[in-house]
């Protein structure tokens, strides 16, 4: 038990280690970036950026929900898992660049800038795909490896991009910058693949069709959380106007910037919850282990941001936003909830439960849009926060409630809610 709690810390703290660096970088980078290339040129970059979020879902097929539960059970086919899952990625990948690109051209009516900065930015999606070599590394527990990986690749483009700022380099030149991260995260990863003895790389089509037949409903629920992510940002622009935009773009960006913690927390308990899933009774614990630390991490860090609110604006962000402080107090409840749904998808693949997963989600985009309508008139990016807290809350935790088949989750949700779980996670033994 202590070897397994070591691995899981170990694992996680390799993850943190590297995205705290890497989210040092990008708020840095980002923020002289926005100066740089003002208001317009900024807003070019993220339209780009938030059309190539919505097929991320489609070209990756589901696959990075379900890659480590089939690595975890079939390890003596890694290599055709890996193969199968990679080729499959990217003739989707290759779609959905095309796919963007056309809906960039006839949305725009033929902008050339647009449509080539959308172009451009869209290469990253391919080179995403290769990123899925990734899981086989948290399958491992190796993901020191992994980390020190994505460090390297993003300390060489944030170099790349101080190189654009200094030397006052044009639009297109950041396009490509988010392709050049993925491009060497997938290189690296590769090579470390081969290095570490892994398994040679293959394709099996019968495989393909029992990978995709889990992952396959993944891909609905990955748009309809794409979509509404997105809605709020959207509907604020048409509605209020881009000000509000820059407000609550400030405040959900300060809210997030902790994610990476609970990411890696999630994803190094993965494989260890997955490995048990014969011994219900070690699977229900370590599950709850997991969303106890998630309850307890997510509700300290909203206390602390909802007091520190002004202080983490204007430090951040400067007077010019003193706005999005009351955003943020809002905004920043929504990250209990969310990561909920995180920890709750691995149940559901472990109960075989996926089918269901396009209706929570599908349920949650029309809250989400519903109530964007109605908050929106009357508190601007304020009752947007409100929208995206009430949606998070009601599609990770009520509808558990509701849902007949899911509500076993919530049951565990309930009794994870004791902090004792995390003191006897971190105790030795005597």
């Amino acid at each position: 038990m202590d070897l397994l709690r070591g691995k899981i810390f170990k694992n996680a703290s390799w993850i943190i280690v590297s995205k705290l660096f890497q989210s040092v970088f990008s708020l840095t980078i980002g923020l002289l970036s926005a100066r740089y290339l003002g208001p317009s040129n900024y807003g070019l970059i993220n339209y780009a950026s938030s059309i190539v979020t919505f097929v991320f879902p489609i070209a990756q097929l589901g696959l990075n929900n379900t890659l480590v539960h089939e690595l975890s059970q079939d390890s003596e086919n890694e290599g055709k898992i890996l193969g199968t899952s990679i080729i499959m990625s990217v003739v989707s990948a290759l779609f959905c660049m095309f796919g963007v690109t056309a809906f960039a051209a006839v949305s725009n009516n033929g902008d050339r800038e647009c449509v080539l900065i959308v172009s451009l930015y869209s290469i990253g999606i391919l080179f995403q795909s290769l990123d899925l070599i990734r899981y086989w590394f948290q399958t491992k527990l190796l993901s020191k490896y992994s980390s020190v990986v994505s460090l390297v690749a993003y300390t060489v483009v944030s170099l790349y991009k101080l190189f654009l700022l200094i030397t006052k380099r044009s639009i297109f030149y950041f396009a490509v910058s988010n392709s050049i991260d993925y491009f060497l995260i997938a290189l690296l990863l590769i090579i470390l693949y081969k290095k570490l003895d892994g398994q040679s790389f293959s394709f099996d089509f019968s495989l393909g069709k029992r990978v995709i037949s889990k992952s396959k409903h993944y891909i609905i629920p990955g748009l309809m959380v794409a979509i509404f992510a997105q809605t709020d940002k959207i509907m604020l622009k048409s509605m209020i106007g881009e000000a509000e935009i820059g407000y609550y773009s400030a405040a959900t960006a300060i809210a997030s910037i902790s994610s990476f913690v609970f990411t890696a927390i999630i994803d190094s308990f993965r494989p260890v919850i997955f490995s048990d899933l014969n011994n219900e009774a070690s699977f229900r614990l370590n599950l709850r282990r997991l969303y106890c630390i998630i309850i307890w991490l997510s509700l300290l860090q909203s206390v602390f941001m909802t007091i520190f609110s002004d202080l983490f604006v204007y430090i951040l962000y400067g007077s010019e936003y003193a706005a999005s402080s009351n955003i943020l107090r809002i905004v920043v409840w929504l990250t209990t909830f969310s990561y909920f749904g995180a920890v709750r998808n691995i149940w559901i693949l472990a109960k075989n439960k996926q089918k269901y997963l396009w209706i929570i989600n599908a349920l949650g985009a029309c809250m989400n849009v519903v109530l964007n309508l109605i908050m929106i008139p009357f508190f601007g990016a304020i009752g947007a926060a409100i929208a995206s807290v009430f949606t998070q809350m009601f599609t990770n935790f009520i509808l558990g409630f509701i849902l007949t088949p899911i509500r076993e989750n919530n049951s565990i949700v309930i009794e994870s809610l004791n902090p004792k779980l995390i003191l006897d996670l971190i105790k030795k033994d005597k």
